[in-house]
């Protein structure tokens, strides 16, 4: 650490111990990430007085979060016997793990607020036996194992997770050599373009990545990945990379940047957490089964789950010397977030929207609009073109229906390629929604793919979903996701069963028929008029799914032999674009009109070179405010 870091650093620390009452016997106090943590013998104390910690804070202007010393915790078997002692009975606990790099103990309770007791009567006991701190969480209705095993690999991992949030935090609160000035950001994929997203942000001190995607629709390496060969980027002296969501052409070569070498932070919220890691290590094991060599491998992908500190909406956490960052619903899919980076005091913000819905949907609420301050918005443009007016979302839900019944009625079977994340939730509700008030035919729902391990995350966050799936699951206790329509196919072996059986519906995975459990039902039921394939999300320029959707009579596929099968596409092919998790025109151009404070200057990207031009041309005209479409490696000064 430099010298007048570590000066800062003991004057804190100083000025902490000269406050806090002596009997805690405050042990150490360490920068962790961008939180100052004050390890202490007697911790509650700390706690019981939390006004005092929060005095402190408001004079030294960093966020302070009390540890325990490992030294006082109880052994985590006598903490687990003593909690279960505590907790009342009818809280019901389903689940206690440990987190020893943060010594939290996470309990999971069908009815936590019998855990917190009242006035967190039941907490501070919990801290006063075992010198654990409690977090706790409402029990999932459906078990996921990424979360699982995410938390046991960190708690396998503890020792290396503290060194890892002690150099970040060491870096975030190191000396500034420069002053503020000479904000720019170089677009390295995502422009005039879908897939691939990343962009560079840079001060005179920091180095921050906006998302790093790959492009699903290139097997072309250098279209299908962002351009890291550009000179600006340094692996070295990036501060941090921050993921809007878990979408693979956003979130897909994040591990990359571990197997070359970087050390630092990934910051994104906690459910993009968890499905950035599925999707990853799904990307890895459709690469495989494809016999195409994968840019990482899994280790990396454990580097990034070690590496990544996930963020409420709304909580302001330093980054870089200069920068400090906020995330906040963009509607996309569960977890999506807008980023708000404010640069220097006060001196510049900028928001990267991401994907984004300015619109309710079933599943999640609409994007945030307001910011303290905003003087550069970046905004996707997927729908931007003309002629991108989505129907409404009842009209889509009706099509849908209609679609659905039709082929039941020719006795056909329904293929629905998904997104594992979002989409699939969202026609999940719809399909049993309309079913249970008999507007849809009732026949089998058969889910593929990773699509249940992504339902089981939605459950574990049910406070970052739309309000009336959240108040079902945490309120009325019933499950929409968990329907008796819905059969989750458990095993490959059950296929065929499905493809000759009787009329249903299939829900598969990938979105794009690139892949996945989606292609095995293609290539079955594509040869029969009577079965329809139905499009309800984005396919990107060079997939399969594009291409059918465009009218491909005949597909070349590769059988479980290795072998090349012609397969004759005649079944009815519809695309159904109001469920899309994207803004269509109308809603880009209101969310930009919307935005407060409004911003001097837009940026476009996300979207096909002529969509980003013709939005970007309309915002100009019509909204008065400067717009930029930038090209790939184009580097554009801010300040």
């Amino acid at each position: 650490m430099a010298p007048n870091s570590e000066k800062d650093k003991i004057e804190i620390s100083q000025y902490i111990l000269g406050h806090v009452p002596k009997e805690a016997e405050v042990t150490r106090i360490e920068y962790e990430g961008s939180t100052l943590a004050v390890y202490a013998k007697k911790p509650e104390i700390l706690v019981e007085q939390s006004s005092v910690v929060a005095d402190i804070v408001n004079v030294i202007r960093k966020r302070i979060v009390i540890r325990s010393d490992p030294s006082v915790r109880l052994p985590e078997k006598d903490s687990e016997r003593a909690v279960r002692e505590i907790i009342p009975p009818e809280a019901e606990v389903t689940d206690i793990n440990f987190d020893p790099s943060l010594g939290e103990i996470i309990i999971e309770a069908k009815k936590p607020g019998l855990v917190i007791g009242k006035n967190g009567a039941v907490l501070q006991e919990i801290i006063k036996r075992t010198k654990w701190r409690p977090h706790v969480l409402r029990s999932p209705p459906l078990r996921s194992k990424i979360v699982t095993h995410m938390r046991h690999y960190l708690h396998s991992e503890s020792k290396e997770r503290e060194r890892i949030l002690r150099m970040i935090g060491e870096r975030i609160f190191r000396p500034k050599t420069y002053e503020i000035g000479d904000v720019r950001i170089t677009a390295l994929g995502g422009v005039q373009e879908v897939g691939r997203s990343a962009f560079l942000v840079q001060t005179r001190e920091s180095s921050v990545l906006l998302d790093c995607g790959i492009n699903p629709g290139s097997s072309k390496p250098f279209e299908a990945f962002p351009r890291l060969d550009n000179p600006l980027f340094e692996l070295d002296s990036l501060d941090a990379v921050v993921i809007s969501h878990a979408h693979l052409d956003h979130c897909g070569l994040v591990p990359f940047l571990y197997k070359y070498g970087y050390d630092g932070p990934v910051y994104c919220s906690a459910p993009t957490s968890n499905l950035m890691t599925l999707l990853q290590l799904d990307y890895l094991d459709v690469a495989n089964k494809q016999g195409v060599t994968a840019p990482y491998d899994q280790k990396d992908v454990r580097e990034c789950v070690l590496h990544t500190i996930p963020l409420r909406y709304g909580v302001v956490t330093d980054i870089a010397p200069d920068i400090r960052l906020t995330l906040h619903n963009a509607g996309h899919i569960l977890g999506s977030s807008m980023i708000h980076l404010h640069i220097g005091e006060g001196l510049y913000n900028v928001v990267y929207t991401g994907d984004y819905k300015y619109a309710r949907t079933m599943l999640l609420e609409a994007a945030t609009t307001e910011f303290p301050r905003v003087e550069t918005v970046i905004t996707e443009s997927t729908y931007g073109g003309p002629d991108d007016f989505m129907p409404s979302r009842v009209e889509a839900e009706e099509r849908l229906t209609a679609v659905v019944n039709e082929t039941l009625e020719r006795k056909g079977k329904v293929l629905i390629p998904v997104p594992a994340v979002g989409r699939a939730q969202e026609i999940m509700l719809i399909i049993d929604g309309y079913m249970r008030r008999g507007l849809m035919k009732e026949a089998p729902v058969f889910i593929e793919g990773m699509i249940s391990e992504a339902t089981a995350i939605h459950t574990a966050y049910p406070e970052y979903l739309g309000r009336e799936v959240r108040n079902s699951i945490l309120h009325d206790g019933v499950n929409p996701f968990q329907s008796d329509y819905f059969t989750v196919v458990e095993h490959p072996n059950v296929r065929q069963e499905i493809i000759e059986g009787e009329p249903c519906i299939i829900m598969a995975t990938s979105g794009m028929l690139e892949g996945g459990p989606v292609i095995e039902y293609f290539k079955s039921l594509a040869d029969d008029e009577r079965n329809t394939v139905v499009f309800v999300s984005y396919q990107i320029e060079g997939t399969l799914g594009r291409r059918v959707q465009k009218g491909l009579n005949e597909a070349t596929m590769m059988s479980a032999e290795g072998k090349l099968d012609v397969v004759k596409v005649r079944l009815h092919v519809d695309s159904i674009e109001g469920f899309s998790g994207h803004s269509d025109r109308r809603q880009i151009i209101n969310y930009v009109t919307h935005l407060k404070p409004k911003p001097e200057r837009v940026v476009v990207c996300h979207g096909e070179r002529a969509k980003c031009h013709s939005i970007a041309n309309f915002i100009q005209r019509n909204c008065g405010v400067q717009t930029l479409v930038p090209a790939t490696m184009e580097t554009f000064r801010l300040l």
